[in-house]
């Protein structure tokens, strides 16, 4: 019980400190030093488990992938590539309601804080002339931004979380797929049902508007169709586009020096020092040790762990690098079924927490009431957490 209390202490100066707008990354290294001063660990035992967790290849090739992922966002943004993107689907798209999702879902393609208010104008000129309340327009804007970050190795929280479990990214992405499914059967019949169908005029795709879409097409097949490593596919095709774009090498220094983070590199290092400290201090051992020896059951530290840290900070990488290593140390928490569930568990906590950047920017452009919006995003977040509690039970049984 005791070792419950310290995580728990440790996860409150977190969620405290995150609160006051703290850096993600400091938190993550001060909370590790936290740990260790909890459980009394030797100044040299803490850096070897800096060292360890640090120096690990899994450590430095999450890294690159997040930095690289910044290289990515930074040449489509600055030749116009997502632009691109959209107006292409507003050529094809028949019917507003279409158009109303499209927006945000292809923004959410690429992973910027605060995105939502970028889709948020386009939701709500795709919506003129149709009978729709502000609640609606906020609700479409913010639900279908969403289903990418179950699935897309282009965010760093499934990255993370497949660095931290060593499932690959394509086990994990494929565990996910029904969440991401869901919020768009949930978005669909909660936020475009009974509108009717609205229909617009239809132009013939162009051929660059066409190519907009193969940079990340190739990404995504090189990544679930050939099992590559995320970085050496971001590699690749950041590489091919600073040759079509005829980037200079003043030009490609500065794309390089604008993709680098100290914030990302911090992230990482603070998550998995965390993950290492909590090794080394059997934390994990004597957690799970508990867990047998109460009968309690795994499902609701499965659940409450990663919701409570979302639903209070309202970020993904914060859940997965703060609570993921305590849930592989549960027993029977090792199958991809039980990994995934606590993700989604995660992100419905994401998905519902009041300081989640894109529902207050979203309400905000909207003007839209609070509680229209969640009654919404509540009956969405029960459907995921139906399809993550059927895939646990089928994966449990299979991997009893």
């Amino acid at each position: 019980m005791i070792d419950i209390l310290k995580i728990l202490s440790v996860l409150a100066i977190m969620v405290f400190l995150l609160k006051r707008r703290w850096n993600l990354g400091l938190v993550m290294v001060l909370s590790s030093v936290i740990l260790a001063f909890f459980y009394l660990l030797a100044p040299l035992d803490f850096l070897k488990a800096f060292y360890s967790g640090s120096t690990d290849k899994t450590t430095i090739s999450l890294i690159a992938a997040l930095l690289l992922i910044r290289i990515f966002e930074n040449v489509m943004r600055k030749n116009g590539i997502m632009q691109q993107m959209m107006d292409s689907f507003r050529g094809v798209v028949m019917d507003r309601r279409i158009l109303m999702a499209s927006m945000p879902a292809l923004i959410g393609l690429l992973p910027s804080m605060g995105g939502a208010l970028f889709s948020a104008p386009m939701v709500d000129e795709a919506s003129k002339s149709i009978d729709i309340s502000q609640e609606k327009k906020a609700f479409v804007n913010y639900v279908f931004r969403h289903p990418w970050e179950f699935i897309l190795p282009l965010y760093p929280g499934v990255i993370l979380a497949s660095a931290i479990t060593s499932y690959s990214l394509r086990e994990l992405m494929l565990a996910n797929l029904p969440y991401a499914l869901c919020l768009v059967i949930g978005g669909t019949v909660w936020g475009l049902r009974g509108i009717g169908m609205q229909r617009e005029g239809f132009k013939k795709i162009s051929g660059p508007g066409l190519m907009s879409f193969l940079p990340l097409a190739i990404i995504l097949i090189m990544v679930i169709a050939f099992h590559l490593n995320l970085s050496i596919c971001l590699s690749a095709v950041i590489i091919g586009m600073f040759v079509v774009f005829r980037y200079t090498m003043k030009n490609i220094f500065q794309s390089l020096r604008e993709g680098f983070s100290w914030e990302i590199v911090l992230i990482i290092l603070g998550a998995m020092t965390f993950k290492a400290v909590l090794n080394y201090s059997g934390a994990v051992a004597n957690i799970s040790k508990f867990f047998v020896e109460e009968g309690i059951p795994v499902l609701p530290a499965l659940f409450f762990l990663p919701f409570i840290y979302g639903l209070l900070t309202g970020l993904t990488v914060g859940f997965v690098g703060s609570t993921f290593p305590i849930i592989l140390g549960l027993e029977n928490a090792h199958h991809i079924g039980a990994i995934s569930f606590a993700f989604a568990s995660g992100y419905v906590g994401v998905l519902l927490s009041p300081v989640h950047l894109c529902l207050v920017l979203t309400r905000e452009y909207f003007k839209a009431a609070m509680n229209g919006i969640y009654r919404k995003t509540i009956k969405v977040c029960i459907l995921i957490m139906l399809a993550a509690l059927a895939e646990y039970l089928i994966s449990s049984r299979y991997w009893q």
